[in-house]
């Protein structure tokens, strides 16, 4: 990313750019910079490509043309698949292309041993936009907000990742939303983001299982109507459940060993927003009721699969099941 901050900024443009990574908000921001400051808002003498497989040919004739009245000509092609089947044309007409033109490419899966991706690599530049880390998340969102003279603090900071996750996309629509919706008040509390948040899924469902360990089946049947309601299927319900108990067992496994804090995120694979939750939840159930959740999100599974019983019905029994 420093690389193509300087290339913006020193203006000076290597003729082909591959934008990818599992944030794809990065890549889509880092593509739309690097866009902008090519073609320098002539939209004549730029190409985009957004389907699977477009024709290499029709690319490649692109390219060879002069730009019009311009110093350079842009092709941008997003989610190609290129880089994931044989695109030796390409790749073998990269080294030949007039230094007129410039190439993005921003795809969201990539194979390393692809011959068009060495030859970029080469050419090129390969910048992989990976997940950010959490202290960058937050200056990220501070900056944000700074922008706006909103404050908050720690803890609801904390409150905010855990409701909406650590995807940058959603983070910066629930960001919008919220200061849309603060107007002239400065500081965001919690309130604010249970009002105007979406919460994602798998903060529903721990908060569905909170419910039933809670012996709260009103609650509980709530959350579960509420992502019915949301077009949520009941097998990924029942899917996403089985693993809010597995991942409960694996934390009370590891508090068992006397892991805690960031060794407990860092062996869970979970951020520390998460696993401070999860954490305090596990502590509240013995293994052995843990697992026997586990089995009986199995049993079911196995029932749906073979016909026996209807999904929706299945996680309907286990909810009542479990509040019990």
């Amino acid at each position: 990313m420093k690389v193509i901050t300087k290339d913006i900024q020193n203006h000076t443009f290597k003729p082909v750019y591959l934008l990818s990574g599992e944030e794809t908000y990065l890549t889509r921001q880092f593509c739309d910079r690097l866009a902008a400051a090519i073609a320098g808002g002539d939209a004549i003498n730029v190409n985009r490509f957004q389907e699977k497989n477009p024709d290499i040919r029709e690319i490649i004739s692109l390219a060879n043309t002069m730009p019009f009245f311009s110093e350079s000509r842009l092709i941008i092609i997003e989610n190609s698949g290129f880089f994931k089947r044989d695109s030796s044309e390409l790749a073998d007409y990269l080294p030949d292309m007039p230094e007129t033109t410039h190439i993005i490419f921003r795809e969201d899966e990539i194979d390393k041993r692809n011959r068009l991706f060495k030859k970029v690599k080469e050419l090129g530049y390969f910048a992989e936009m990976k997940r950010q880390s959490e202290a960058e998340l937050e200056r990220w969102i501070l900056t944000i907000l700074k922008k706006e003279g909103i404050n908050l603090t720690r803890s609801t900071m904390d409150y905010f990742l855990e409701t909406v996750g650590t995807d940058m996309n959603v983070i910066r629509n629930e960001l919008d939303k919220l200061i849309s919706y603060l107007g002239n008040k400065k500081v965001l509390e919690p309130a604010d983001i249970d009002r105007i948040c979406s919460r994602q899924i798998s903060g529903q469902i721990f908060e569905m299982i909170d419910a039933m360990s809670s012996k709260n089946r009103k609650k509980a049947f709530r959350l579960y109507y509420d992502l019915i309601s949301l077009k949520e299927p009941p097998m990924r319900i029942l899917f996403l459940i089985s693993r809010q108990y597995l991942q409960l067992y694996q934390i009370r496994e590891m508090q068992q060993k006397g892991l805690s804090g960031q060794a407990l995120a860092s062996a869970a694979g979970l951020s520390s927003y998460a696993v401070r939750k999860v954490a305090q939840r596990a502590s509240h159930f013995s293994k052995e009721e843990l697992k026997h959740c586990i089995e009986e999100c199995a049993l079911m599974d196995e029932q749906i699969k073979t016909g026996q019983i209807r999904d929706s019905i299945a996680v309907e029994i286990l909810i009542t099941a479990f509040s019990a």
